[in-house]
């Protein structure tokens, strides 16, 4: 009972948080906070999975996020017209040689004998798949990226309903995690944190420089969007109307209705995925991954099999990550691959976690809602705290300078305070793991 009331009141507080927002601040601002702490709660949902559950120490979250994001373009987007016929065939092309490149060196490794016949036979086959793939790929990127480059040069996506881009952006992270997970699961703590973080840096790279692809850091806007437009609202006589009634005037009206749209379809998806996580906790398949967690050793000797197990939680972690990347990318209406950074997608997401209660679904939602909270409202409080200290100095003193350009590292500082007080004071978090 204790425990029901300490979570409550803790999500009771994130609440009179985000109201006293609204009311001090604008409500416009208030669901801002609100949706991105959704979103965050589900990314941190994911990362909970993998090391609440499993103990997996993956560093690579913004790599799946980013995969997410692209989903939301892949799918969406319309097809670049000309971009197909132009090249978009022959980059396939290009990449399966690859591809079959890549499997055919593998069975030469595994089906000839070991000797200077099998090395010379890899090499050559490397070398010439890689000089066919750079002359079918290379015109053919070309071709796309020079279709009205401004605004296009790129291939676009398959035109579908934005809804259809979440589960494909988990599909998509899943398929990526299963393939890191094959290669590096195998490896101690330490080096699966490296590996991950080195492949999420190379998704990113590929979206910043892969024209055709994601139109690299021109960007990719106007994805379409699965509430209404503002301004198809404000042209709309029957909202003006219902907005009236509320004392809102069309612009302020539209914006809150957009921004609780949005708010009311990332909560249904939180709630499912909190769901779906505790029954998951709660099932023999939860009790497993947790002994695993604990004592590999004993684990095994039990006759679990400890690297396919993770394998699971690892990919299915990944793919929670890259449904709330394309519902990221959904809110800002635009994918913008420079904002994949790892303070932003990485650091951020595991004090979430950690504050939060590792191995505690209720803890991961908490710490992404609050956590969100405080790296928005740092900011402008510590401004406002600066003002406030320097208000007696004279104008042009270099001190009251250098404090008013230190409010832009509160966030910063306030990230590092609030995880040394919960770790020396609550090292298991706010929600602890029962």
């Amino acid at each position: 009972m204790t425990d029901t009331l300490r979570t409550t009141g803790l999500f009771v507080l994130v609440g009179v948080l985000i109201l006293i927002t609204g009311f001090t601040q604008g409500w416009n601002t208030a669901l801002l906070i609100l949706n991105m702490g959704l979103v965050s709660a589900i990314m941190s949902i994911g990362v909970n999975l993998q090391w609440g559950f499993a103990g997996l120490f993956n560093v690579g979250i913004m790599g799946f996020v980013a995969l997410g994001g692209l989903a939301s373009v892949l799918v969406s987007m319309q097809p670049t017209p000309g971009a197909w016929s132009a090249g978009g065939w022959r980059i396939l092309l290009a990449l399966l040689i690859g591809v079959l490149t890549i499997v055919g060196a593998v069975l030469i490794m595994t089906r000839m004998a070991r000797g200077r016949a099998r090395v010379l036979a890899v090499i050559a086959l490397l070398v010439a798949g890689f000089f066919l793939y750079r002359a079918v790929f290379d015109p053919a990127v070309a071709a796309v990226e020079a279709i009205n480059p401004a605004l296009l040069g790129y291939l676009g996506g398959l035109g579908l309903p934005v809804i259809v881009a979440w589960p494909v952006g988990g599909l998509l992270a899943a398929g990526a995690a299963w393939i890191i997970g094959k290669t590096a699961l195998g490896l101690r703590s330490d080096y699966l944190a490296i590996a991950t973080l080195g492949i999420a840096e190379i998704i990113i790279a590929v979206l910043k420089n892969e024209d055709w692809l994601s139109r690299g850091v021109k960007n990719v806007v106007g994805i379409p969007r699965p509430v209404p437009y503002e301004i198809d609202l404000q042209n709309n006589p029957g909202f003006i109307e219902r907005a009236a009634s509320f004392g809102l005037d069309p612009v302020e009206g539209s914006t809150l209705y957009v921004k609780i749209a949005y708010a009311l379809l990332f909560l249904a998806v939180l709630l499912i995925l909190l769901w779906m996580a505790q029954m998951a906790l709660q099932s023999p398949w939860g009790r497993m991954m947790r002994a695993i967690r604990d004592n590999e050793v004993a684990a095994e000797a039990m006759g679990k099999d400890v690297t396919r197990r993770h394998l699971q939680i690892f990919v299915l972690g990944s793919a929670v990550c890259g449904l709330a990347g394309a519902m990221l990318t959904t809110l800002d209406s635009q994918l913008v691959p420079t904002t994949y950074q790892p303070l932003r997608f990485t650091f951020l997401i595991w004090v979430m976690v950690i504050v939060g209660g590792s191995g505690n679904n209720f803890g991961a939602v908490l710490g992404g809602m609050l956590i969100w909270y405080l790296w928005v409202q740092v900011e402008p409080v510590g401004i406002w705290l600066m003002q406030l200290l320097t208000a007696g100095m004279a104008d042009g003193s270099w001190l009251k300078a250098h404090l008013m350009d230190s409010a832009a590292h509160m966030r910063l500082f306030t990230m590092g305070l609030v995880l040394l007080l919960v770790l020396r004071f609550s090292p298991r978090g706010l929600i602890p793991e029962k």
